[in-house]
């Protein structure tokens, strides 16, 4: 089965060297908000490398359902969660867990999905080495919910 996913991925106007000059500087105990300025290309192999380093019951996981990259969540989706910021959302499971799926299961629906939320996580991480810890941890909590488990039944 081939699955498509066409994304609309929101690009920035502004040159990343001007994103990167400090408009003033931080106090010493104040993190740096600003978000970090990585390609689209490049935080794509960054997502490669995190899924390489899934252990291989989880990648075992990961080769069930789709995962894919969008820029934020919704509107529609911080919603329904009951969210107030796009940046409480790093990935989403979208999907029926394998633990409800049956061979009677109804035609047509869509193969399972693992969105993950690119300014979210980069306005979270700092490095290279933190975005790729996050998004391989992000990927293991939504395929925990791939199995049937709920947010209070996981370790993070």
């Amino acid at each position: 089965m081939v699955c498509f996913v066409y994304l609309v991925c929101l690009v920035s106007l502004v040159d990343p060297e001007e994103q990167n000059k400090p408009d003033k500087p931080n106090k010493p105990d104040e993190p740096d908000k600003r978000p970090m300025i990585v390609s689209l290309e490049e935080f794509d192999r960054w997502i490669q490398e995190a899924l390489a380093e899934l252990p291989p019951r989880f990648a075992a996981l990961a080769a069930e359902v789709a995962i894919v990259v969008e820029e934020e969540p919704s509107l529609e989706v911080l919603r329904d969660l009951e969210l107030e910021s796009e940046d409480d959302l790093l990935g989403l499971y979208q999907g029926i867990p394998i633990d409800e799926t049956s061979f009677f299961q109804p035609a047509g629906e869509l193969p399972a999905r693992i969105s993950i939320y690119r300014g979210p996580i980069l306005r979270l991480c700092r490095t290279k080495t933190e975005v790729i810890r996050e998004v391989r941890d992000t990927v293991v909590h939504e395929l925990g919910h791939h199995v049937g488990l709920d947010d209070d039944e996981m370790p993070y």
